[in-house]
């Protein structure tokens, strides 16, 4: 016969743990969807929710912000410097921005900076031959820091490109996510240590996640060289972004080179990661270098978990309600919660043109089942929701009226805007929002403007899945 003393106490221990999760949700949550939905769930499936929980749930990276605070004696000074190099550069700062700009500096912690060429990469292509040339170019250092390494054709050239830079004295230090970068293997990074690289996973000084904690992912693709040059964007080191894997092709997505003083704002946010990661603080390059090829006014955005303010959300937020004309999105994941839902609509209701461009293969089922659910709200005000169709869209561009444009990691949902370490370039130079606005165009050419019945005419059970999907989007 069953023991039904033991079945008792178990059960008895899985709900007072779940009521010990319920209590530390209602003193650290960010939303109340978010937290309804766990408690919701805590209390009506606990060994389900449970070990959910404590892989998904917490919402609050303290121990990057106790780090942070500790480092800020090591940070700070580099970010003042950098503030005041930033105002004696040929290109005006942030006295010359309008707010909805200078309250972005204030907000990522950096400052605007002039002098800077930022040139658009789409596709795998062209941002790999700009990463190859840039590191072969190198004479001091070498950063990586990217979300997903694969030890393919892409991966392989990389590492014999840093084996040949360290054998000619330069430094490498190369940084990566143990949740992304999974499936990487051991003997590419032991091949990487022992030609002298300096290695570390992002998860390297995350206890936490040690402990089965795999949120808080750092899905930066960051590459900077001497502090000169810097590359931000949505592609990582494998041959998916070439068009020749994951079943996908062609592989659509858009990184960005940055030759001048704000290359050293990516080389800020990797330090800080790196610091957390090692303990070690390398001797960098700090001197800001002018572009001899462009005057562009430049800001390097960073967003984590970790920050005092939801960064990635203000920012869409301020980008949403500040836009005049025109406000096109590229993001693969299109799983906004109520404010920035409620944002775009208003921004609709003025008069902007509002277009968000997702992918039509999504990657993800869940998050492409969610996306249409948005549809019924979306066409009511005038959002036009585009599917691309000529393969797999994974960048994420933004652009707002003839005004500025920006290039980055975070996608639009809850992930990006509070649990992952995301960056994000943003440019108020004519030819660079000329050439996203262009980019964008021949993407939107290539996709369909998905209508209400596209949603309403499907069968009850595809309704079904997308509201509950919905509904799960907090802890996706």
């Amino acid at each position: 016969m069953p023991d039904f003393s033991l079945l008792a106490v178990t059960v008895a221990g899985l709900y007072l743990v779940a009521l010990f999760c319920v209590y530390r949700i209602l003193l650290s949550y960010r939303t109340a969807q978010g937290a309804i939905a766990w408690i919701i769930s805590l209390i009506g499936l606990p060994w389900i929710a449970v070990p959910l929980y404590l892989l998904f749930g917490r919402n609050r990276f303290a121990g990057y912000v106790q780090a942070r605070r500790l480092n800020d004696r090591t940070l700070e000074p580099l970010l003042t410097q950098y503030e005041q190099q930033a105002e004696t550069l040929p290109y005006p700062g942030n006295a010359q921005n309008p707010d909805e700009l200078s309250v972005l500096a204030t907000l990522g912690r950096q400052p605007f900076t002039g002098g800077n060429d930022c040139t658009l990469l789409k596709n795998g292509d062209a941002t790999f031959d700009a990463l190859f040339e840039a590191m072969e170019n190198a004479t001091d250092y070498i950063l990586l820091e990217f979300y997903i390494v694969r030890s393919d054709r892409v991966g392989n050239r990389i590492l014999h490109i840093l084996k040949r830079k360290l054998a000619q004295g330069v430094r490498v230090y190369f940084l990566y996510d143990d949740i992304g970068s999974v499936w990487l293997p051991g003997r590419y990074l032991k091949a990487l240590k022992a030609a002298g690289a300096h290695v570390a996973s992002f998860g390297d000084g995350n206890v936490r996640r040690r402990r089965l904690q795999i949120n808080f992912r750092n899905h930066r693709k960051i590459l900077v060289c001497d502090g000169k040059v810097g590359f931000v964007g949505g592609i990582n080191l494998g041959d998916e972004y070439l068009g020749t894997d994951m079943g996908v092709e062609p592989w659509r997505d858009t990184h960005c080179r940055i030759n001048g003083p704000a290359a050293l704002g990516l080389q800020l946010a990797w330090l800080e990661d790196w610091h957390w990661a090692t303990g070690d603080n390398p001797e960098l390059n700090w001197q800001p270098s002018p572009s001899q090829m462009g005057d562009q006014q430049v800001l390097i955005l960073p967003s984590s978990p970790a920050d005092r303010w939801e960064t990635c959300t203000l920012f869409f937020l301020n980008c949403i309600n500040n836009a005049r004309q025109r406000l096109w999105i590229a993001s693969p994941y299109f799983v906004p919660d109520f404010q920035v839902m409620n944002a775009l609509q208003l921004a609709a209701m003025r008069g902007v043109d509002v277009r968000i461009l997702i992918p039509e293969k999504p990657d993800h089922l869940l998050i492409g089942l969610a996306a249409y659910s948005y549809l019924v709200t979306a066409n009511e005000c005038g959002i036009r929701i585009c599917q691309y169709h000529a393969g797999f869209m994974h960048q994420k561009a933004l652009l707002v009226d003839d005004r500025y444009a920006a290039v980055g990691t975070a996608n639009l949902d809850n992930r990006s805007m509070r649990l992952n370490f995301e960056i994000t370039a943003l440019s108020t130079a004519a030819d660079f929002v000329s050439e996203v606005e262009a980019m964008l165009e021949a993407d939107l050419a290539n996709s369909r403007t998905l209508e209400r019945a596209d949603y309403e005419d499907r069968s009850l059970l595809f309704r079904l899945a997308c509201r509950s999907v919905r509904l799960m989007a907090p802890l996706l």
